[in-house]
């Protein structure tokens, strides 16, 4: 065979006859066929949903993160729960304390802003909850702007209610639904423990962590009670709170970004100063975390890729293996094919357009039933319902807020 042979240009009228045929000879073979197409059909399948589990996975972790804030600094006590433990820690360390905070400020210049927080889960709350009990987050009127939380209803507390300590709080979306259903929560009254405190707004819903995110709490962000830190501190403190240190965490705004690495090591080189390297804190920098995420997720990717790739190499050989077993089958239109004149070329290119057209109706398959998902996706949420994605990362939720009492009904 002359190497010009092959390369010889061939106009869509030359092409057009051996299409028809290797299309014919296809649909002649219908179960075959069908079942050379399930190795690309599900190849492709397993691409794109290995890949779309991953990046949704990694996406809800890195918008956590940056939920967190990019600009913040975050220090976590690590908190003593029996006490014998407490004593150890103890006597070298007051744990974290409101001076803590003071000192902080007065000595990171880069901080804009900050807010203490109080933390307890209460021992009684009214009206009963009906899911998990909500958690009490004493903080000052600066976390609405630096947790980027977001009034729906009513309004977060003020400076001068955190002075005189008030008796009034905000509810999470999940705690507004847990403790008052489908009915109007603003102007009613909760009871945490002996304290009746007035509900002046909601807040909307926040992401939430699946798993420990690098010393971040795994809890509900959403079922929380926001109540004056004061207010906590003088008003709402449980029977363990000789257990925990003063306050619990520390939420600072720097003015940049770009200097939270070093703030953080101020801070911590400031607190392990008080503490005497006690070790009872975490610095959390979700800047760092934001960047590490992001490398963790391009080596996610790669894997996912180089693991999914797998099953389109296994559809390739299985498509292999039935073009060798048909050109086997066909030995005889081979030989007939070369007696009339037919070269080399000719009856390798008959081949290799069947092999093509047997992958490229796989994929297309695949991608009519990916559309027909999106499109019912696409239906439901019109209807009212959404958070259902291709890849099964997220679940469907009733919008508006009204899951819970839907699921109650």
């Amino acid at each position: 065979m002359k190497p010009s042979s092959i390369a010889e240009p061939r106009s869509l009228q030359q092409w057009l006859p051996d299409i028809v045929f290797g299309f014919e000879n296809l649909t002649s073979h219908k179960l075959r066929s069908l079942l050379t197409m399930l190795g690309m059909i599900f190849g492709v399948a397993a691409v794109v949903a290995m890949l779309s589990i991953g990046a949704g996975a990694q996406q809800k972790v890195m918008a956590f993160i940056e939920q967190l804030g990019v600009r913040n600094l975050i220090v976590e006590a690590k908190e003593s729960h029996n006490w014998q433990e407490l004593q150890k820690v103890r006597k070298n360390s007051p744990g974290l304390t409101l001076s803590d905070y003071q000192i902080i400020r007065k000595n990171v210049s880069d901080i804009k802003d900050g807010t203490p927080r109080k933390r307890f889960t209460p021992g009684k709350l009214l009206p009963k909850p009906q899911q998990d009990t909500p958690i009490v987050y004493g903080v000052e009127p600066s976390y609405l702007e630096i947790s980027h939380l977001r009034v729906t209803e009513g309004r977060f507390f003020d400076g001068s209610e955190n002075e005189a300590a008030a008796p009034v709080c905000v509810l999470g979306a999940a705690a507004k639904d847990s403790l008052f259903g489908a009915a109007a929560a603003i102007g009613e009254y909760i009871k945490i423990n002996e304290q009746w405190c007035h509900v002046i707004g909601i807040v909307a819903p926040q992401l939430a962590p699946q798993t420990e995110v690098s010393g971040v709490r795994t809890e509900d962000m959403n079922n929380l009670v926001y109540a004056p830190l004061n207010a906590v501190l003088y008003r709402l403190e449980d029977s363990q709170s000789f257990l925990k240190d003063e306050i619990d965490g520390l939420y600072l705004h720097l003015a940049s970004p770009e200097t939270s690495t070093t703030d953080a090591e101020v801070v911590r080189g400031i607190l392990n100063s008080s503490h005497h390297n006690a070790g009872d804190f975490n610095v959390i920098v979700p800047a760092e975390l934001l960047a590490q995420q992001k490398r963790t997720e391009q080596l996610f990717n790669t894997v996912m890729v180089a693991i999914a790739s797998i099953s389109l190499l296994v559809g390739g050989i299985g498509i292999m293996n039935i073009m060798l077993a048909a050109i086997l089958e066909r030995t005889r239109e081979i030989g007939v094919r070369r007696a009339v004149g037919a070269r080399r070329w000719d009856i390798i290119r008959q081949f290799v357009i069947e092999a093509v057209l047997i992958s490229f109706a796989g994929v297309s398959t695949h991608c009519v039933a990916r559309w027909m998902v999106h499109h019912c996706d696409n239906q439901l949420n019109s209807s009212g319902i959404r958070g259902f994605h291709f890849g099964g990362v997220d679940i469907r939720h009733l919008s508006g807020g009204q899951g819970c009492a839907a699921r109650s009904r």
